[in-house]
This record gives structure tokens, sequence and C-alpha cells, in this order.
């Protein structure tokens, strides 16, 4: 295995997780053009707030529906083959937005979009797996796990004002096209990777095992529980921003990109945070969890912005509970490195991006609802401030005692 640690460590392993970031930055970007430019496209397509609803449950619900086959798709053909095909297909699809006529061609490019995007988390923690030694593997997931915060800055801030010079179409030609870019450096950066385990990076899944194991369902039920809150910000938070505090497409990016800053500092806290419990003697059990109560409590804070009149407040307090979000949700990535085997992680990790998708349905068309029956956004940010304590106690109740099955 020495061999193995040495390459473990070299330009090669680096370059592995800069792809890492960046394919994961450029897949929220393609995500995120759709809410910011919402004003401009629902003047196009004439939409009301359960159309535009209707619209993001319909994204989650293709996501979540090629989850069931993406692990499967992963494992059998390796990472370096099965990511780089689902970029191409989510690039294009992204620029196919900018030659819908009428909405169901828009609808189209927005499911196939969502399709190529589902590979990209599973296949980040299956490199991880088999590329990283344990000792760098959190570290590498929390600065991978920074990226949709990158991409959920950077494009607030550029996409609304280039939209307004050039088009909105402009917008998902330039963003699809950055994605082919990536795809070049992928197939170039990837080329000399070698596994740091005895495990094979091709090998059928044993869904018996997989559906019988506890750490699969502690998984699955901790990003059911979760994720909902992060898809409820992405698609939502624009809106809010307009509706509330009576911003211009062109001004909210802002706002939308301190809170995106925030949840970027949850992802590299969470990486660090829980490296340094088990430094200080704490057990894998004893530092996951703790790591997951702090996030927990902290995301207490995100409904009081409904309570503030200063739209920098609400923003950062919503900014809080995204930093609680990736805190916690780079734990559980980490989490499920340490309990579930190598062979099978990438499919466990898809099959918790199926719950957390659905769940983001969910809460996507509550909040359409809520708004049509003039409930606001109330619903939506209690539900969120007690996702995390409940998740954490999903995860001590199935397994009280974090360990590999």
């Amino acid at each position: 295995m020495e061999p193995a640690a040495k390459r473990a460590s070299s330009g090669a392993t680096m370059a592995l997780v800069a792809l890492l970031f960046a394919g994961n930055a450029l897949n929220y970007v393609d995500r995120q053009v759709v809410a910011l430019l919402k004003p401009t496209l629902q003047a196009t397509f004439h939409w009301n707030d359960g159309d535009f609803a209707h619209l993001g449950s319909a994204f989650q619900f293709a996501a979540a529906s090629a989850l069931v086959f993406v692990g499967w798709f992963i494992d059998r053909l390796g990472v370096r083959v099965a990511y780089g095909a689902a970029v191409t297909v989510w690039s294009l699809a992204g620029m196919a937005h900018a030659l819908a006529a009428n909405v169901q061609q828009f609808v189209t490019a927005r499911v196939v979009l969502a399709i190529g995007e589902t590979v990209s988390t599973p296949a980040g923690v299956k490199s991880a797996t088999l590329y990283l030694t344990p000792e760098r593997r959190n570290q590498a997931l929390g600065i991978i796990n920074t990226a949709p915060n990158i991409g959920a800055i950077l494009t607030p801030l550029i996409i609304p004002p280039f939209a307004m010079a050039f088009g909105w179409k402009a917008a998902f030609f330039v963003t699809g096209g950055l994605g082919l870019v990536w795809l070049a450096a992928w197939w170039w950066g990837t080329r000399s990777l070698e596994p740091v385990t005895e495990v094979a990076e091709r090998a059928p899944v044993n869904w018996r095992e997989l559906l019988g194991a506890r750490s699969s369902w502690v998984v699955i039920g901790a990003k059911f529980l979760t994720d909902g809150v992060w898809w409820f910000v992405l698609f939502w938070m624009p809106d809010f921003f307009n509706r509330v505090f009576g911003m211009s497409q062109a001004r909210l990016g802002l706002p939308v990109a301190i809170i995106f800053s925030l949840a970027a500092a949850g992802a590299l806290t969470a990486g660090g945070l829980f490296p340094r419990l088990r430094r200080n003697g704490h057990s894998v059990n004893a530092a996951r969890k703790r790591s997951m109560l702090f996030f927990a409590l902290v995301v207490l804070a995100m409904p009081m912005a409904l309570l503030t009149h200063n739209v920098w407040l609400a923003a950062l307090l919503i900014g809080l509970g995204l930093f609680a979000h990736q805190g916690f949700s780079t734990n559980i990535f980490g989490m499920s490195t340490d309990i579930v085997p190598a062979q099978r992680v990438a499919s466990v990790i898809a099959l918790g991006a199926v719950a957390g998708n659905l769940a983001g349905m969910g809460v996507i068309e509550l909040a359409g609802w809520s708004l049509s029956s003039g409930f606001g956004y109330t619903p939506m940010f209690i539900l969120c401030g007690g996702a995390y304590l409940l998740a954490l106690g999903w995860i001590h109740l199935v397994m009280p005692r974090l360990e590999a099955d």
C-alpha cells in the first residue's frame, strides 16, 4: 500500500480535488440560473408562483428518479467515465434552455439537466473514497462541499447583470458552455489516477445487502430530513428578497451571495471540526455527532429572518442557516465514508440524494402553495429550523454507535 499512499499525495490527486470542486460549482451555477432570472422568465413564459413551483418540483422529481440508477451507473462504469458523460449531458441541456420556444421545451431542457447533474455528488464521494487516504478524505470532502456555495456566490453576482446586458438566452449558453471546458480538463487531469484502496473501482452492487444495512438508512434518512432546506433556499431565496424586500433582479445578487458565502464557511468549518475533535481524543461516533449537534443548534437562527425588516440582517440569519446546513451535510458525507463499505458508497449516497430531492420537491411545492394561499414563507422557515435536530435524532436512533456495517 505504500506506493498507493504516495500516489494519494501526488499532483494528480490534488488535481482531482480541484476538478471535483469545479464540477460541483458548475453544477450549481446551472441550477441557480432559473431562480435568479425568475422575473424575466416569468414575464416571457407567463408563469405564476404555482407554475414556478411546479418547474422546480419537476427538476427535483427528475433528479430523484435518475438517482435511483446513478449509484449503479457510477459503480459499474467508474467515476471517470460516468462523471464525464454526465457533464456532457447537463452542459448541452443547460445550453438548450436558450433554444426553448415554449414552456414545454423549457421544462424538457430542465428535466434533462436534472438527470445529468445527479451524478456529481455521488461521483465526488466515490472519488474521495477511492483515491484519497482516510486521513485526507474528510478535509477534501469539506473543500469539495464548498463548491456549490462558490457557484451560488458568483452566479447571483454575475448572471443577472450579464442577462440584463446580453439577454437571458446568452446566460444559458455561457453557463452551459463552461461545462464543456471542464470536460476537457477532467479527461486529461484524471488519466493517471489509481485507487488507494483494495476495492475495485467497478463492482456490482448487492442491493439486498445495501438495503438491509443500518448504515444505508442512516444516510438516506439524514439526507431526507435536511436536503429540503438547501433546495428551498437555492430555488426560492431570490424571490424572497424580491417579494419581501422589494429588491430588483439586478440588486438581489448581493444578499444571495452573502447567504452562500456563509454556507461555504460552514463546509470548511465542518472539514476542520471533525478532525480536531478526533485529535482531541474523541471517538469517531462522538466526533461526528458532536459536530452535527453544533450545526443543528446554529440553524435555529434561520427562522428569525422573518422577524426583521433589514435585508442584510435577514441575509445574515438565512446565511447562518446554510452555514449550518453545509456543516451538517459535510458530516453526513464524511459519516458515509466511515460506515458504508467503499464498494457501495456511491449507491448509498445516490439513494440519499433521491430522498433529499423528494424532500426538496415537497418543500418547493409547499412554498408555492403557501405563497399562493397567503401564508407567506413562514411554514418553510419553521421546517428549516427544526430539520437538523430531527436528523441527528434519526442518526442516533438508527445507529447509536457509528461504525462500519
